[in-house]
Protein backbone atom coordinates (compact mmCIF):
# COMPACT_ATOMS: atom_id res chain seq x y z
CA UNK A 1 0.00 0.00 0.00
CA UNK A 2 1.20 3.05 -1.21
CA UNK A 3 0.61 6.54 1.53
CA UNK A 4 0.56 10.19 -0.23
CA UNK A 5 2.13 12.64 1.78
CA UNK A 6 0.61 16.04 1.56
CA UNK A 7 3.02 18.70 2.10
CA UNK A 8 1.45 21.53 5.21
CA UNK A 9 0.03 24.61 3.77
CA UNK A 10 2.97 27.19 4.48
CA UNK A 11 1.74 29.71 7.80
CA UNK A 12 2.21 33.55 7.55
CA UNK A 13 1.92 35.95 10.42
CA UNK A 14 1.56 39.50 10.27
CA UNK A 15 3.07 41.83 12.64
CA UNK A 16 2.87 45.56 13.62
CA UNK A 17 5.63 47.64 15.34
CA UNK A 18 4.78 51.26 16.50
CA UNK A 19 7.21 53.39 18.11
CA UNK A 20 7.29 56.39 20.22
CA UNK A 21 10.29 58.55 20.57
CA UNK A 22 10.87 61.65 21.99
CA UNK A 23 7.56 62.46 23.88
CA UNK A 24 9.17 64.90 26.17
CA UNK A 25 6.10 65.04 28.45
CA UNK A 26 3.80 65.45 26.23
CA UNK A 27 1.26 63.39 27.96
CA UNK A 28 -2.13 65.36 27.82
CA UNK A 29 -3.54 67.27 25.05
CA UNK A 30 -2.81 71.20 27.25
CA UNK A 31 0.47 72.71 26.98
CA UNK A 32 1.24 73.78 30.49
CA UNK A 33 4.16 75.88 29.18
CA UNK A 34 2.12 77.60 26.31
CA UNK A 35 -0.82 77.19 28.31
CA UNK A 36 -2.89 76.33 25.18
CA UNK A 37 -4.07 72.67 23.57
CA UNK A 38 -1.63 70.94 22.10
CA UNK A 39 -1.72 68.66 19.14
CA UNK A 40 0.74 65.86 20.08
CA UNK A 41 -0.81 63.85 22.76
CA UNK A 42 -0.15 60.81 24.39
CA UNK A 43 -4.06 60.55 24.79
CA UNK A 44 -4.32 60.91 20.91
CA UNK A 45 -1.36 57.68 20.73
CA UNK A 46 -3.69 55.91 23.52
CA UNK A 47 -6.94 56.13 20.89
CA UNK A 48 -4.67 54.73 17.61
CA UNK A 49 -2.86 52.51 19.64
CA UNK A 50 -6.35 50.92 20.90
CA UNK A 51 -8.22 50.55 17.61
CA UNK A 52 -4.83 48.67 16.01
CA UNK A 53 -4.76 46.05 18.68
CA UNK A 54 -8.44 45.71 17.70
CA UNK A 55 -7.00 44.70 14.29
CA UNK A 56 -3.70 43.09 15.54
CA UNK A 57 -4.26 41.72 18.73
CA UNK A 58 -1.19 40.51 20.82
CA UNK A 59 1.19 40.41 17.45
CA UNK A 60 1.48 44.77 18.06
CA UNK A 61 4.35 45.24 19.18
CA UNK A 62 4.18 48.72 21.07
CA UNK A 63 7.63 50.44 21.92
CA UNK A 64 8.89 53.95 23.66
CA UNK A 65 12.67 55.42 22.23
CA UNK A 66 13.54 57.79 25.76
CA UNK A 67 13.57 60.94 26.28
CA UNK A 68 10.09 61.02 28.19
CA UNK A 69 11.13 61.95 31.55
CA UNK A 70 11.47 66.17 30.76
CA UNK A 71 9.86 69.05 28.47
CA UNK A 72 6.57 69.37 30.33
CA UNK A 73 5.91 70.79 33.87
CA UNK A 74 4.06 67.71 34.36
CA UNK A 75 7.35 65.76 34.08
CA UNK A 76 9.15 68.24 36.76
CA UNK A 77 6.47 67.80 39.08
CA UNK A 78 6.85 64.05 39.23
CA UNK A 79 10.14 64.13 39.19
CA UNK A 80 11.23 66.43 41.60
CA UNK A 81 8.11 67.70 43.73
CA UNK A 82 5.90 64.51 44.33
CA UNK A 83 8.22 62.05 44.38
CA UNK A 84 6.48 59.76 46.44
CA UNK A 85 4.08 58.07 43.83
CA UNK A 86 4.50 56.38 40.39
CA UNK A 87 6.42 58.39 37.94
CA UNK A 88 3.60 59.76 35.62
CA UNK A 89 5.88 58.63 32.77
CA UNK A 90 5.77 55.42 34.28
CA UNK A 91 2.30 54.89 34.31
CA UNK A 92 1.63 56.41 30.81
CA UNK A 93 3.64 53.11 29.28
CA UNK A 94 1.77 50.75 31.73
CA UNK A 95 -1.57 52.52 31.34
CA UNK A 96 -0.93 51.92 26.97
CA UNK A 97 0.57 48.64 28.10
CA UNK A 98 4.20 48.80 26.09
CA UNK A 99 6.25 46.00 25.29
CA UNK A 100 9.78 48.03 25.83
CA UNK A 101 11.39 51.06 26.68
CA UNK A 102 14.63 52.74 26.35
CA UNK A 103 16.75 55.39 28.01
CA UNK A 104 17.17 59.19 26.49
CA UNK A 105 19.76 61.33 26.85
CA UNK A 106 17.44 63.73 28.79
CA UNK A 107 16.46 60.82 30.39
CA UNK A 108 19.58 60.37 32.30
CA UNK A 109 19.81 63.82 33.07
CA UNK A 110 17.31 64.01 35.51
CA UNK A 111 19.64 61.64 37.63
CA UNK A 112 19.98 58.50 39.39
CA UNK A 113 17.20 59.24 42.33
CA UNK A 114 14.81 60.22 39.58
CA UNK A 115 15.40 57.39 36.23
CA UNK A 116 15.98 54.13 38.91
CA UNK A 117 13.02 54.84 40.96
CA UNK A 118 11.03 55.37 36.92
CA UNK A 119 12.91 51.92 36.09
CA UNK A 120 11.32 50.18 38.88
CA UNK A 121 7.80 52.29 38.08
CA UNK A 122 7.76 50.51 34.80
CA UNK A 123 5.81 47.70 34.02
CA UNK A 124 7.78 46.45 30.66
CA UNK A 125 11.86 46.05 30.93
CA UNK A 126 14.19 49.14 30.35
CA UNK A 127 16.39 48.76 27.29
CA UNK A 128 20.07 49.63 27.42
CA UNK A 129 23.01 47.34 25.67
CA UNK A 130 25.40 49.95 25.39
CA UNK A 131 24.66 51.47 29.13
CA UNK A 132 27.48 49.44 31.18
CA UNK A 133 27.58 49.24 34.70
CA UNK A 134 30.60 49.31 36.03
CA UNK A 135 30.74 47.27 38.70
CA UNK A 136 29.40 44.05 36.88
CA UNK A 137 30.89 45.11 33.44
CA UNK A 138 27.63 43.78 32.28
CA UNK A 139 24.68 45.95 31.05
CA UNK A 140 23.12 48.42 33.75
CA UNK A 141 19.75 47.45 32.53
CA UNK A 142 17.78 44.68 30.16
CA UNK A 143 19.91 45.02 26.92
CA UNK A 144 17.35 43.12 24.61
CA UNK A 145 13.70 41.93 24.81
CA UNK A 146 12.48 38.60 23.13
CA UNK A 147 9.24 38.00 22.12
CA UNK A 148 7.18 35.33 20.71
CA UNK A 149 4.40 36.04 19.00
CA UNK A 150 2.25 33.32 16.75
CA UNK A 151 5.52 31.11 16.93
CA UNK A 152 7.84 34.35 15.41
CA UNK A 153 10.82 34.96 18.06
CA UNK A 154 11.18 38.79 17.84
CA UNK A 155 14.40 40.42 19.57
CA UNK A 156 14.66 44.64 20.15
CA UNK A 157 17.87 45.03 20.75
CA UNK A 158 18.37 48.85 22.65
CA UNK A 159 20.53 51.63 23.14
CA UNK A 160 21.49 55.09 23.57
CA UNK A 161 23.89 57.59 22.34
CA UNK A 162 26.76 57.46 23.71
CA UNK A 163 27.46 61.30 23.81
CA UNK A 164 25.68 61.85 27.28
CA UNK A 165 29.45 62.42 29.16
CA UNK A 166 29.83 65.31 26.45
CA UNK A 167 26.19 66.63 27.84
CA UNK A 168 25.89 65.50 31.78
CA UNK A 169 28.27 65.49 35.08
CA UNK A 170 29.42 62.38 35.83
CA UNK A 171 27.22 62.50 39.37
CA UNK A 172 24.20 62.16 36.56
CA UNK A 173 25.41 58.56 35.48
CA UNK A 174 27.71 57.50 38.29
CA UNK A 175 28.79 53.86 37.91
CA UNK A 176 28.01 53.21 34.41
CA UNK A 177 30.03 53.95 30.95
CA UNK A 178 28.27 54.22 27.15
CA UNK A 179 29.46 51.47 24.71
CA UNK A 180 30.21 53.14 20.73
CA UNK A 181 27.32 51.80 19.34
CA UNK A 182 28.28 50.23 16.25
CA UNK A 183 30.60 47.60 17.97
CA UNK A 184 28.06 47.03 20.50
CA UNK A 185 25.33 46.27 17.52
CA UNK A 186 27.64 43.67 16.15
CA UNK A 187 28.50 41.87 19.21
CA UNK A 188 24.90 42.09 19.99
CA UNK A 189 23.45 41.02 16.70
CA UNK A 190 25.45 37.66 17.08
CA UNK A 191 23.26 36.52 20.39
CA UNK A 192 19.97 37.22 19.13
CA UNK A 193 20.78 35.28 16.02
CA UNK A 194 22.92 32.34 17.30
CA UNK A 195 21.69 31.73 21.17
CA UNK A 196 18.06 33.69 21.28
CA UNK A 197 17.54 32.23 17.44
CA UNK A 198 15.77 35.76 16.69
CA UNK A 199 13.30 35.22 13.80
CA UNK A 200 13.21 39.09 13.75
CA UNK A 201 15.68 41.63 14.90
CA UNK A 202 14.56 45.44 16.11
CA UNK A 203 16.85 48.07 16.72
CA UNK A 204 15.65 51.02 19.63
CA UNK A 205 17.83 53.48 19.22
CA UNK A 206 17.79 56.26 21.25
CA UNK A 207 20.34 57.69 19.02
CA UNK A 208 19.94 59.75 15.34
CA UNK A 209 20.38 59.50 11.97
CA UNK A 210 24.38 60.54 11.65
CA UNK A 211 27.09 62.99 12.63
CA UNK A 212 26.35 64.86 15.18
CA UNK A 213 29.07 64.92 17.73
CA UNK A 214 31.47 62.79 16.56
CA UNK A 215 35.02 61.52 17.99
CA UNK A 216 37.68 59.49 17.41
CA UNK A 217 35.78 57.04 19.94
CA UNK A 218 32.28 57.08 18.61
CA UNK A 219 29.52 59.25 16.45
CA UNK A 220 26.79 60.36 18.71
CA UNK A 221 24.28 59.56 15.92
CA UNK A 222 24.73 56.14 14.17
CA UNK A 223 21.96 54.96 12.96
CA UNK A 224 22.47 55.20 9.89
CA UNK A 225 26.54 53.52 10.38
CA UNK A 226 24.61 50.68 11.85
CA UNK A 227 21.99 49.84 9.44
CA UNK A 228 24.57 50.01 6.32
CA UNK A 229 27.58 48.03 8.42
CA UNK A 230 25.78 45.82 10.87
CA UNK A 231 24.12 42.95 9.57
CA UNK A 232 21.22 41.36 10.53
CA UNK A 233 18.42 43.90 11.93
CA UNK A 234 15.19 44.03 9.82
CA UNK A 235 14.33 47.37 11.11
CA UNK A 236 15.74 49.69 13.38
CA UNK A 237 13.57 52.53 15.59
CA UNK A 238 15.50 55.64 16.32
CA UNK A 239 14.99 59.02 17.63
CA UNK A 240 17.21 61.87 19.33
CA UNK A 241 17.33 64.16 16.54
CA UNK A 242 13.62 65.41 16.57
CA UNK A 243 13.57 64.92 12.56
CA UNK A 244 10.92 62.84 11.02
CA UNK A 245 12.40 59.74 8.67
CA UNK A 246 11.49 56.84 6.63
CA UNK A 247 14.19 55.34 5.26
CA UNK A 248 15.60 52.14 3.70
CA UNK A 249 19.43 51.38 4.12
CA UNK A 250 21.13 48.36 2.83
CA UNK A 251 17.75 46.20 3.66
CA UNK A 252 16.92 47.67 6.94
CA UNK A 253 13.95 49.73 7.32
CA UNK A 254 14.86 52.93 9.66
CA UNK A 255 12.39 55.23 11.10
CA UNK A 256 12.04 58.40 13.36
CA UNK A 257 9.03 59.76 14.35
CA UNK A 258 10.36 63.07 15.44
CA UNK A 259 8.89 64.47 18.49
CA UNK A 260 6.45 65.56 20.93
CA UNK A 261 4.01 62.62 20.71
CA UNK A 262 2.90 64.13 17.29
CA UNK A 263 3.10 61.40 15.17
CA UNK A 264 4.50 57.51 15.41
CA UNK A 265 6.99 55.16 13.36
CA UNK A 266 4.98 52.12 12.46
CA UNK A 267 6.14 49.02 10.52
CA UNK A 268 4.09 46.17 9.31
CA UNK A 269 6.28 42.59 8.53
CA UNK A 270 4.53 39.85 7.04
CA UNK A 271 5.88 36.45 7.67
CA UNK A 272 5.88 33.45 5.54
CA UNK A 273 7.04 29.92 7.42
CA UNK A 274 8.28 27.42 5.61
CA UNK A 275 9.95 24.13 6.84
CA UNK A 276 10.05 25.40 10.20
CA UNK A 277 11.61 28.59 9.27
CA UNK A 278 10.64 31.91 8.76
CA UNK A 279 11.18 34.75 6.24
CA UNK A 280 10.15 38.07 6.20
CA UNK A 281 8.31 38.38 2.28
CA UNK A 282 7.59 41.92 3.08
CA UNK A 283 8.10 45.26 5.42
CA UNK A 284 6.23 48.87 5.30
CA UNK A 285 7.33 51.38 7.47
CA UNK A 286 5.67 54.59 7.70
CA UNK A 287 5.36 57.58 10.09
CA UNK A 288 1.97 58.18 11.03
CA UNK A 289 0.35 61.86 12.27
CA UNK A 290 -2.17 60.74 14.72
CA UNK A 291 -3.06 64.90 15.55
CA UNK A 292 -6.09 63.92 14.03
CA UNK A 293 -7.14 61.38 16.51
CA UNK A 294 -9.45 61.26 19.38
CA UNK A 295 -8.48 62.52 22.92
CA UNK A 296 -8.61 59.08 25.02
CA UNK A 297 -11.46 60.09 27.41
CA UNK A 298 -10.90 57.09 29.50
CA UNK A 299 -7.03 57.72 29.87
CA UNK A 300 -7.94 61.58 30.62
CA UNK A 301 -10.39 59.90 33.20
CA UNK A 302 -7.60 57.84 34.65
CA UNK A 303 -5.29 60.49 34.78
CA UNK A 304 -7.25 63.35 36.16
CA UNK A 305 -5.67 63.32 39.88
CA UNK A 306 -2.44 64.09 38.47
CA UNK A 307 -3.88 66.75 36.20
CA UNK A 308 -5.40 68.52 38.67
CA UNK A 309 -1.85 68.49 41.05
CA UNK A 310 -0.11 69.87 38.00
CA UNK A 311 -2.31 72.18 37.12
CA UNK A 312 -2.23 73.83 40.32
CA UNK A 313 1.17 74.02 40.75
CA UNK A 314 2.17 75.39 37.04
CA UNK A 315 -0.74 78.19 38.31
CA UNK A 316 1.22 79.68 40.92
CA UNK A 317 1.89 83.51 40.27
CA UNK A 318 5.60 84.37 40.69
CA UNK A 319 5.97 88.01 39.73
CA UNK A 320 5.15 90.61 37.82
CA UNK A 321 7.03 91.78 34.09
CA UNK A 322 6.71 95.02 33.11
CA UNK A 323 7.63 93.90 29.23
CA UNK A 324 7.03 91.39 27.07
CA UNK A 325 10.10 89.88 26.35
CA UNK A 326 11.46 87.09 22.91
CA UNK A 327 13.74 84.16 22.91
CA UNK A 328 13.62 85.19 19.19
CA UNK A 329 15.34 88.29 20.04
CA UNK A 330 18.35 86.95 20.97
CA UNK A 331 19.51 85.55 17.35
CA UNK A 332 19.73 89.69 16.24
CA UNK A 333 21.83 90.99 19.37
CA UNK A 334 21.37 91.80 23.26
CA UNK A 335 17.73 90.73 23.86
CA UNK A 336 16.19 90.77 27.20
CA UNK A 337 15.06 87.20 26.74
CA UNK A 338 18.88 85.89 27.23
CA UNK A 339 20.35 88.40 29.57
CA UNK A 340 18.35 88.31 32.38
CA UNK A 341 19.35 84.40 32.19
CA UNK A 342 22.94 85.95 32.13
CA UNK A 343 22.32 87.99 34.99
CA UNK A 344 21.07 86.00 37.27
CA UNK A 345 24.18 83.82 36.27
CA UNK A 346 26.07 86.42 37.19
CA UNK A 347 24.68 87.69 40.46
CA UNK A 348 24.78 83.76 41.75
CA UNK A 349 27.72 83.08 40.71
CA UNK A 350 29.94 86.32 41.06
CA UNK A 351 31.51 85.41 37.84
CA UNK A 352 33.58 87.89 35.74
CA UNK A 353 31.97 86.58 32.47
CA UNK A 354 28.34 84.64 31.30
CA UNK A 355 27.75 82.37 28.74
CA UNK A 356 24.09 81.86 27.43
CA UNK A 357 21.80 80.41 24.42
CA UNK A 358 18.43 80.75 23.50
CA UNK A 359 17.29 77.07 24.25
CA UNK A 360 14.00 77.70 22.77
CA UNK A 361 13.67 78.66 19.16
CA UNK A 362 10.54 81.36 19.28
CA UNK A 363 9.39 81.45 22.79
CA UNK A 364 7.92 84.54 24.78
CA UNK A 365 6.77 86.18 28.11
CA UNK A 366 3.89 88.26 28.12
CA UNK A 367 3.94 91.69 30.19
CA UNK A 368 1.71 90.77 33.19
CA UNK A 369 1.36 88.49 35.81
CA UNK A 370 4.36 85.30 35.77
CA UNK A 371 3.08 82.00 36.88
CA UNK A 372 4.93 79.05 37.28
CA UNK A 373 4.12 77.56 33.80
CA UNK A 374 6.30 80.80 32.37
CA UNK A 375 9.59 79.43 33.80
CA UNK A 376 9.31 76.78 31.75
CA UNK A 377 9.33 78.91 28.90
CA UNK A 378 12.24 81.22 30.17
CA UNK A 379 14.30 77.97 30.65
CA UNK A 380 13.31 74.85 29.03
CA UNK A 381 15.77 72.38 30.86
CA UNK A 382 17.10 70.89 34.03
CA UNK A 383 20.47 72.59 33.55
CA UNK A 384 22.35 73.80 36.72
CA UNK A 385 25.12 76.57 37.02
CA UNK A 386 28.50 75.57 36.79
CA UNK A 387 31.24 78.51 36.97
CA UNK A 388 34.85 77.47 35.00
CA UNK A 389 38.48 79.09 35.22
CA UNK A 390 39.03 80.44 31.83
CA UNK A 391 41.28 82.82 30.44
CA UNK A 392 40.83 85.97 28.28
CA UNK A 393 41.91 83.73 25.29
CA UNK A 394 39.86 80.87 25.76
CA UNK A 395 36.60 83.35 26.51
CA UNK A 396 37.28 84.82 22.93
CA UNK A 397 37.62 81.41 20.76
CA UNK A 398 34.65 80.34 22.63
CA UNK A 399 32.73 83.31 21.55
CA UNK A 400 34.47 83.00 18.22
CA UNK A 401 33.34 79.20 17.54
CA UNK A 402 29.58 80.29 18.65
CA UNK A 403 29.53 83.22 15.91
CA UNK A 404 31.01 81.04 13.20
CA UNK A 405 27.61 78.84 13.60
CA UNK A 406 25.36 81.54 14.19
CA UNK A 407 26.86 84.03 11.85
CA UNK A 408 27.91 84.54 8.01
CA UNK A 409 31.14 85.75 6.63
CA UNK A 410 29.63 88.73 4.69
CA UNK A 411 31.03 89.50 1.39
CA UNK A 412 28.87 92.53 0.09
CA UNK A 413 25.73 94.46 2.00
CA UNK A 414 23.32 92.25 0.45
CA UNK A 415 24.49 89.12 1.93
CA UNK A 416 22.78 87.24 4.80
CA UNK A 417 24.34 88.07 8.07
CA UNK A 418 22.80 84.92 9.75
CA UNK A 419 23.66 81.42 8.71
CA UNK A 420 20.84 80.02 7.11
CA UNK A 421 19.87 76.58 5.74
CA UNK A 422 17.04 76.20 3.25
CA UNK A 423 16.89 72.30 3.96
CA UNK A 424 16.56 72.73 8.02
CA UNK A 425 13.19 74.10 7.93
CA UNK A 426 11.67 70.89 9.34
CA UNK A 427 14.52 70.52 11.82
CA UNK A 428 13.43 71.26 14.84
CA UNK A 429 17.23 72.28 16.64
CA UNK A 430 17.46 74.40 13.67
CA UNK A 431 14.58 75.89 11.98
CA UNK A 432 16.15 77.58 9.38
CA UNK A 433 19.61 77.98 10.36
CA UNK A 434 22.25 75.72 9.52
CA UNK A 435 23.92 74.98 12.72
CA UNK A 436 22.03 73.88 16.24
CA UNK A 437 20.49 77.48 18.00
CA UNK A 438 21.04 76.36 21.32
CA UNK A 439 24.87 76.39 21.12
CA UNK A 440 24.51 79.97 19.95
CA UNK A 441 26.21 81.62 23.41
CA UNK A 442 26.66 85.48 23.85
CA UNK A 443 28.57 86.56 26.63
CA UNK A 444 27.81 89.30 29.34
CA UNK A 445 29.95 90.86 31.63
CA UNK A 446 32.16 91.83 28.35
CA UNK A 447 31.99 94.69 25.73
CA UNK A 448 32.50 93.38 22.46
CA UNK A 449 32.06 93.56 18.88
CA UNK A 450 31.23 90.68 16.11
CA UNK A 451 32.59 91.74 12.68
CA UNK A 452 30.72 89.77 10.50
CA UNK A 453 33.02 90.65 7.32
CA UNK A 454 35.43 88.59 9.06
CA UNK A 455 36.51 85.10 8.52
CA UNK A 456 36.09 82.46 10.64
CA UNK A 457 38.08 82.76 13.82
CA UNK A 458 38.43 86.25 13.72
CA UNK A 459 35.49 87.94 14.25
CA UNK A 460 34.82 88.68 18.03
CA UNK A 461 36.69 91.73 19.31
CA UNK A 462 36.44 91.94 23.46
CA UNK A 463 36.75 95.26 24.45
CA UNK A 464 36.84 95.66 28.39
CA UNK A 465 34.65 94.42 30.63
CA UNK A 466 31.38 96.10 31.36
CA UNK A 467 32.56 98.08 34.30
CA UNK A 468 35.48 99.22 32.63
CA UNK A 469 38.17 96.98 33.82
CA UNK A 470 40.63 95.67 31.00
CA UNK A 471 39.99 92.55 29.62
CA UNK A 472 43.62 90.47 29.07
CA UNK A 473 43.73 87.28 27.08
CA UNK A 474 46.71 85.78 29.29
CA UNK A 475 44.72 86.96 32.51
CA UNK A 476 42.11 84.04 33.58
CA UNK A 477 38.30 84.52 34.88
CA UNK A 478 35.41 83.28 37.03
CA UNK A 479 33.49 81.79 33.86
CA UNK A 480 29.64 81.37 34.28
CA UNK A 481 27.38 79.00 31.93
CA UNK A 482 24.48 76.19 32.32
CA UNK A 483 25.80 72.71 33.26
CA UNK A 484 25.24 71.69 29.53
CA UNK A 485 27.90 73.77 28.30
CA UNK A 486 30.51 73.11 31.60
CA UNK A 487 30.30 69.90 30.81
CA UNK A 488 31.50 70.07 27.12
CA UNK A 489 28.08 69.83 25.17
CA UNK A 490 28.15 71.86 21.97
CA UNK A 491 31.56 71.48 21.71
CA UNK A 492 31.98 75.57 22.46
CA UNK A 493 34.93 74.66 25.82
CA UNK A 494 36.58 72.15 23.60
CA UNK A 495 36.45 72.54 19.70
CA UNK A 496 36.04 76.57 20.63
CA UNK A 497 37.94 77.22 23.79
CA UNK A 498 40.71 74.45 22.69
CA UNK A 499 40.16 72.77 26.18
CA UNK A 500 41.02 68.88 26.56
CA UNK A 501 37.67 66.96 27.20
CA UNK A 502 39.48 65.58 29.94
CA UNK A 503 40.64 68.69 31.60
CA UNK A 504 37.18 70.62 31.85
CA UNK A 505 36.62 68.86 35.46
CA UNK A 506 39.85 70.56 37.06
CA UNK A 507 37.83 73.62 35.72
CA UNK A 508 34.84 73.37 37.13
CA UNK A 509 34.81 76.08 40.40
CA UNK A 510 31.37 76.02 41.17
CA UNK A 511 27.64 73.85 40.79
CA UNK A 512 24.68 75.17 41.89
CA UNK A 513 22.47 72.57 43.80
CA UNK A 514 19.70 73.35 41.90
CA UNK A 515 18.46 74.17 38.25
CA UNK A 516 18.27 77.49 36.66
CA UNK A 517 14.88 77.23 36.49
CA UNK A 518 14.55 77.13 40.57
CA UNK A 519 17.47 80.70 40.61
CA UNK A 520 15.15 82.24 37.99
CA UNK A 521 12.17 81.93 39.72
CA UNK A 522 13.58 83.04 43.17
CA UNK A 523 14.84 86.12 41.34
CA UNK A 524 11.54 87.03 39.83
CA UNK A 525 10.23 86.81 43.74
CA UNK A 526 12.48 89.13 45.76
CA UNK A 527 11.90 91.31 42.54
CA UNK A 528 8.13 91.43 42.33
CA UNK A 529 8.08 93.73 39.60
CA UNK A 530 10.45 92.92 36.88
CA UNK A 531 11.95 95.49 34.41
CA UNK A 532 13.78 92.52 31.99
CA UNK A 533 16.29 95.21 29.22
CA UNK A 534 18.73 94.02 26.55
CA UNK A 535 22.31 94.71 28.61
CA UNK A 536 23.66 96.39 24.84
CA UNK A 537 27.12 95.01 25.52
CA UNK A 538 27.69 93.56 22.04
CA UNK A 539 26.90 94.33 18.86
CA UNK A 540 27.40 93.15 15.29
CA UNK A 541 29.60 95.54 12.94
CA UNK A 542 29.93 97.26 10.18
CA UNK A 543 26.63 98.60 11.47
CA UNK A 544 26.04 99.90 8.07
CA UNK A 545 25.90 96.47 6.78
CA UNK A 546 24.70 94.56 9.65
CA UNK A 547 21.33 96.33 10.31
CA UNK A 548 19.89 96.08 6.89
CA UNK A 549 20.93 92.47 7.01
CA UNK A 550 19.69 91.64 10.40
CA UNK A 551 15.89 93.37 9.09
CA UNK A 552 16.11 91.23 5.96
CA UNK A 553 16.92 87.91 7.50
CA UNK A 554 14.37 88.59 10.48
CA UNK A 555 11.66 88.74 7.97
CA UNK A 556 12.85 85.92 6.08
CA UNK A 557 12.83 83.72 9.93
CA UNK A 558 9.74 85.49 11.40
CA UNK A 559 8.08 87.09 8.71
CA UNK A 560 8.08 90.56 10.53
Amino acid sequence: MTTTMTAKPAKTVTLRFIETSDVHGAFFPYDYIERRPMRGTMARVSTYVKKQRKHYGKNLVLLDNGDILQGQPTCYYTNYIETETSNIAANIINYLHYDAQTFGNHDIETGHAVYDKWIRDLNCPMLGANIIDLKSGKPYVEPYLMLERDGVRVAVLGMVTPAIPNWLHQSLWSGMYFEEMVSCARKWIKILKEKEQADVVIGLFHSGWQGGIVTVDYDEDATKDIAEVVEGFDAIFFGHDHTERNQTVNGVTCLDPSNNALKVAQLTIDLKQVNGKWTVKRKYGEIVDITGEEIDEEYMQHFQPQINKVRAYVEEKIGTFQNTIYSRDAFFGPSAFIDYIHQMQLEETGADVSFNAPLVFDSKIEAGPVYMSDMFKLYRYENGIYMLRMSGQEIRLMLELSYDQWVNTMQSPDDHILLLADRTWNDKQRMGFKNLTFNFDSAAGIDYEVDVTKPNGEKVHILQFSDGRPFEETAYYRVAMNSYRGNGGGELLTRGALIPMDSIPRRIVYMSERDQRYYLTEKIRREGTVNAQPLNNWRFVPESWAEPALKRDRKQLFNE
